[in-house]
């Protein structure tokens, strides 16, 4: 994933769940997870951009 590349995120509560949608913005790759709602939108954010990241990895391995 490039540097300066844009990431967005959705963040949905639904009852004790946070669903967290990551979309980077040059390579259009979106990942989903999901945590608990009482965990912090930082700690969210870090774990959809992780899976975002081993997602584009895995895309630029592809042939």
């Amino acid at each position: 994933m490039a540097e300066k590349s844009e990431v967005y995120f959705e963040i949905t509560v639904v009852g004790t769940s946070a669903k967290v949608v990551a979309l980077d913005a040059a390579t259009a790759i979106e990942v989903t997870v999901i945590g608990p709602a009482k965990a912090s939108q930082a700690d969210l954010k870090r774990l959809a951009l992780g899976k975002l990241k081993l997602a584009i990895a895995r895309e630029a391995e592809t042939p």
